[in-house]
């Protein structure tokens, strides 16, 4: 029954439920920007290089053939797909880059902005009796 407490005050701590939803975010996120990427972004950048799908592209070493009536598939490189996957990285590491400097910028802002001076409290009884009496001891 101790480990089952023991794992109870570990799984409800904060930082393992900040971590939980910092998680889940970043997986909903990073569906979005795969989205961005693949749909938006590439398809314009392969227009420019001549209507290009990274993807596809690929160098063949050996080409298919049959052997005893069975195809055997060809021995390809696809470096096009490990293109298509930096580009992702570097899309996804450049948004991840602007989203952290935007919070950033904001939460300077938030600090500069100068608080309004606060009021010196009252003096208490005592220090008001006190100034007087050190007022009427200077006359």
């Amino acid at each position: 029954m101790a480990l089952i407490k023991e794992f109870k005050i570990f799984a409800l701590r904060g930082n393992v439920i900040d971590l939980a939803v910092g998680v889940i975010i970043g997986v909903a996120f990073g569906k979005i920007i795969a989205s961005i990427v693949a749909d938006i972004i590439l398809p314009p950048i392969g227009l420019l290089v001549g209507g290009v799908n990274f993807t596809d592209l690929k160098w063949e070493m050996k080409s298919a053939e049959m052997v005893n009536g069975v195809e055997k598939a060809a021995v390809t490189l696809n470096y096009g797909n490990f293109i298509q996957v930096t580009f992702d990285f570097l899309i996804v590491a450049f948004c991840i880059f602007l989203f952290i400097n935007a919070i950033t910028r904001f939460s300077k802002k938030k600090e500069e902005v100068p608080a309004s001076p606060v009021a010196p409290p009252a003096p208490s009884k005592e220090e008001q009796l006190l100034t007087e009496i050190r007022d009427l001891l200077k006359k």
